[in-house]
């Protein structure tokens, strides 16, 4: 990786270049990017090639497959059409592959059909990407053969962008270090240097940048990106990415709508099912709202989502319960951001509390769930068809609500060694929260340590955050509750450095400041969240408590 890297040097120039104006480069020119990607094809066979490649760019699979499919129909010798198809099965990172699907393309590789030496090159890469070993394994050595190519073919963008890719492919979340993420960052951006209108060197740099400390090097590519792909509905989503990392709300609403809007008129235009929907920049889109204080339309969001779920009957089958599991999401990022916690029991009916990973002990035992739970007719309007994964949210946000209400004894028990961090950091909030309600408050400021350092070790913060409540904001809130004012603000800070003009740590660090009689911080942060609630809901407590301590 060294001498790749000395090639590729963040210099002024460099930053500069990636703000210039798009040049026509590439053979390959569409609402899809410019592109330039040599084959021995025929011309009809290139023509969907590149169109797929670039779809493929922009992870769009399903437009990509098409259009691969198309280029071997064709010509079904032309060898690098079903290696885009092989490519599109695979999601590298999304954790999903199609794997027999795509072994039984890589069946119509021929060796005895004439191919240049970097088409071969490129079809034994793909052919790796489906070999021995575990996901992970081929991810590792279709990145080792992506290298090569990359060495051997300095300016071929597409092994630059490709390499790229799989330099992202092959982390996992919790990797330590962050040196395959530069490596995928410095090459995107030489290929946007040279083609600002690639739509992988974009979308890399965005992948490659999207966590709190260095999201700023890809804001020029991500004001870019749906420019340079407007018609793929991904494209248009992705600069949600860097600017939900920097609190740029404004922007960041405008690219999920925009990515909802074309999903949209692209499954109408195409006949496809409601299912297909980027149901993902619905969840975006939805948190975006909230964090604007747009309650109302984040409400009507999610009545989006259950109107899907109950018309739609379709799964996705390389994503397992998706559409229960983004429902989960939403109505529990809606319950906790707002703090309606009576929505709790309206929204998820009521739910098993099977939520442990691999085991059946309980992450919360509620004793208003009875043995006919679930069965009533609210449950079965509003509850989704849900994996054990779609459990632990609605268990964890019922029991919040009964907490915060204080109209339930709830009884809490430990997630157990074989859980998931977020599902250990889920049981020692409720934990502090219980003591906190109780009084018992060296209990909860130790549960809440003990959650925080948990959430420093996971992977940073990518889009919303990971944990439905950031551990440092809820620390925050119990110790403001304790009266200890100058560490509450120390942990509402903290949460803003990993989620930035994030709205509860705003309002908590306001509450802090006007607690610890500091008035002038607590104006200042008071005013912040009003601009940023320009368009909220105005009958929001939140805003009155604002606008009151404002006018005093």
């Amino acid at each position: 990786m060294r001498e790749h890297l000395s090639r590729l040097v963040f210099t002024l120039a460099l930053l500069i270049a990636i703000c210039l104006p798009s040049a026509a480069l590439g053979q390959g020119a569409s609402a899809l990017g410019k592109i330039s990607f040599e084959t021995s094809g025929s011309s009809a066979s290139q023509t969907h090639f590149l169109r797929g490649v670039a779809a493929l760019h922009s992870f769009w699979f399903e437009e990509a497959l098409d259009e691969f499919r198309q280029s071997t129909k064709a010509d079904p010798n032309f060898m690098m059409g079903y290696w885009g198809e092989s490519m599109a099965l695979n999601h590298p990172l999304w954790s999903e592959q199609d794997t027999e699907a795509a072994k039984q393309v890589i069946k119509k590789i021929r060796d005895d059909v004439k191919v240049t030496d970097r088409e071969r090159a490129y079809l034994n890469a793909v052919k790796a990407l489906y070999g021995e070993g575990d996901k992970l394994a081929r991810d590792m050595a279709y990145c080792a053969a992506m290298e090569k190519i990359y060495s051997n073919y300095p300016d071929d963008l597409e092994a630059a962008a490709f390499y790229a890719l799989s330099l992202l492919g092959a982390v996992r979340p919790g990797d330590k270090g962050y040196r395959a993420q530069a490596l995928a960052g410095a090459i995107a951006l030489d290929v946007y240097a040279r083609n600002p209108d690639h739509p992988g060197a974009a979308h890399y740099i965005i992948h490659a940048f999207d966590d709190p400390e260095h999201a700023i090097l890809a804001l020029p590519a991500a004001r870019r990106y749906a420019q340079i792909a407007p018609d793929a509905h991904h494209a248009r989503h992705m600069p949600a990415h860097i600017f939900l990392q920097l609190g740029m709300w404004p922007e960041a609403a405008a690219s999920n709508e925009s990515a909802w809007t074309v999903s949209d008129e692209w499954v109408k235009r195409k006949h496809l099912s409601l299912s297909a929907r980027d149901y993902h920049s619905l969840h975006w889109l939805m948190y975006v709202y909230l964090q604007q204080g747009r309650v109302s339309a984040a409400r009507q969001l999610l009545a989006t989502m259950q109107k899907t779920m109950a018309e739609s009957k379709d799964e996705d089958r390389l994503r397992p319960n998706y559409y229960a599991n983004n429902y989960a999401t939403m109505a529990a990022t809606l319950i906790v951001e707002t703090e309606q916690w009576e929505l709790a029991s309206s929204l998820f009916g009521a739910y098993s509390n099977d939520a442990l990973e691999g085991g059946s002990k309980d992450l919360v035992k509620d004793p208003m769930m009875g043995e006919h739970a679930g069965h009533g007719p609210t449950a079965a309007a509003t509850t989704p068809r849900r994996s054990d994964a779609g459990n632990a949210l609605p268990v964890f946000v019922r029991s919040l609500a009964g907490l915060a209400k204080n109209s339930a004894d709830i009884a809490i028990a430990s997630a157990g060694e074989g859980a998931s961090p977020a599902r250990r950091i889920y049981a020692l909030e409720l934990t502090a929260v219980a003591a906190a309600v109780h009084g018992r408050m060296n209990e909860a400021i130790d549960s809440m340590k003990k959650a925080c350092g948990i959430e420093e070790n996971m992977s940073p913060p990518s889009g919303p955050p990971t944990l439905i409540k950031p551990s440092h904001e809820l620390y925050g809130e119990i110790l403001l509750r304790a009266q200890r004012t100058k560490e509450a603000a120390e942990q509402f800070r903290h949460c803003l450095l990993r989620q930035p003009n994030r709205a509860r740590s705003l309002l908590g660090l306001a509450r802090a400041e006007a607690q610890a009689g500091n008035r002038e911080e607590a104006r200042s942060i008071y005013s912040k969240l009003l601009k940023q609630w320009q368009q909220a809901d105005d009958n929001l407590v939140e805003i009155k408590e604002a606008r009151g301590y404002l006018s005093k």
